[in-house]
């Protein structure tokens, strides 16, 4: 019996791991679109729930009913380049335009259990107009219809529109399209990930006007810590802070270096309780935890975590960072000059003519090299210095043999 139990008890272990990293890459989890992970989030949720609130603050709501999962990720640091994308082959950033569309659609959409695109646009027409600061909306412009487009077919990624007859693309060619959807509310109430509510931030603020970052920094406040600051914070919430933000930080992004972190996150986070507990969440969720001098990093061996891949051939830009990597870490401390980067990407262009067409233009090596810096900082291997290309202690973990080989190609690390 106690060997059945043991047996029992790795095997819980094992798959309450693998629904963290689930829902670490999918926080907005439906039955819908992954049937297996959502039956082994619903049946674990009670020990998710836990693990989740202790280790990083996050509350996780499971609907088995309704048929969704949803982890709040909450960071009042959170960094700003992951924007939603299009669903479309070079899967864009959504503009300022698209995400005032899709707040609108959202706020449209709560009223009513089944609609049609047109009624919806409809509807969005006439919100919009009621509204000076929002521009309008105008059907009859494709480029306003392809934008309503990439709207609904990303709140039909999320599960909160399901497309009954028709197809949304449609709607992009003619305003006249015939497309039905059931609406989720449910899901649709859940996408905001936010501690407070907006309509409550607007009642404190009144008729005060207020700045975009105050609005966000409204809605981002998390009251459990002590309210907006630590200064009246007890000793308790205070720790409580330090182990979420550190926590959060290692979980969700590339790699943590200490140089980012305050005094007291450092101090807690080299300390033994602070390194007991990182360690513990490490092994439990699945996760191989490297730590160097420099900072800390967590490895998914199955990459059940992981949304974006470095060293990946998937894209110009990605390929080409691991290029520039090279000579931005042959630079030292000192740094590579945006000329020098330029000068590398317009000599891998010029090598490779039939590569990365779309950057085969007269300021295409400066523009390959713009989204280069991006993947290279996103990933936190570089970073800028005076407008100097820097490389960071996690970029060592690197190394190409050839151009061919990164595909232009493959690398290792």
């Amino acid at each position: 019996m106690s060997k059945l139990k043991s047996q029992l008890a790795v095997e819980e272990r094992e798959e309450i791991g693998q629904a963290v990293r689930v829902l670490l890459r999918f926080p907005l989890l439906t039955d819908q679109a992954d049937p297996a992970a959502f039956d082994l989030v619903r049946r674990r949720r009670g020990p998710l729930t836990q693990w989740f609130d202790r280790v990083l603050g996050w509350p996780l709501v499971v609907e088995p009913r309704q048929g969704y999962a949803r982890l709040s990720k909450v960071r009042s640091d959170a960094p700003g380049d992951r924007p939603a994308r299009r669903l479309r082959s070079g899967k864009a950033p959504l503009d300022r335009r698209r995400y005032v569309l899709f707040c609108v659609t959202c706020a449209e959409l709560l009223s009513v259990p089944v609609t049609t695109v047109g009624i919806l646009a409809d509807r969005v027409v006439h919100a919009m107009l009621a509204d000076p600061a929002l521009g309008g909306f105008d059907t009859a412009a494709r480029a306003e219809r392809m934008a309503f487009v990439d709207v609904l077919r990303l709140l039909e990624s999320y599960g909160a529109l399901c497309v009954l007859d028709g197809s949304t693309d449609s709607f992009a060619e003619s305003a006249s399209a015939k497309v039905l959807y059931r609406v989720q509310s449910g899901v649709l109430l859940r996408l905001l990930a936010a501690p407070v509510s907006p309509s409550r931030v607007a009642a404190e603020l009144g008729d005060r006007p207020a700045v975009f970052d105050e609005l966000v920094g409204a809605v981002a406040v998390e009251r459990r810590y002590g309210g907006t600051g630590l200064e009246e914070a007890s000793e308790t919430q205070r720790g409580l802070w330090l182990r979420h933000s550190v926590m959060r930080r290692l979980f969700d992004d590339p790699v943590v270096y200490r140089d980012e972190l305050t005094e007291a996150q450092l101090g807690y986070v080299t300390s033994i309780t602070g390194r007991k507990i990182m360690r513990e969440a490490a092994e439990l969720a699945g996760f191989e935890l490297e730590e160097r001098a420099e900072g800390w990093l967590l490895v998914d061996p199955a990459g059940v975590a992981t949304d974006e891949r470095f060293p990946d051939d998937s894209s110009h830009a990605k390929v080409a960072a691991l290029l520039l990597l090279e000579t931005v870490m042959a630079a030292g401390g000192v740094g590579a000059e945006p000329e020098g980067l330029i000068a590398a990407a317009e000599g891998l262009l010029e090598r490779f003519p039939d590569w990365a067409k779309a950057y085969q233009s007269e300021e295409g090596a400066a523009r390959l090299v713009e989204d280069a810096m991006r993947v290279l900082v996103s990933f936190g291997l570089a970073r800028y210095d005076g407008g100097r290309a820097v490389a960071r202690p996690a970029a060592a973990r690197y190394r190409v043999t050839s151009a061919e080989a990164a595909g232009v190609g493959k690398a290792r690390s």
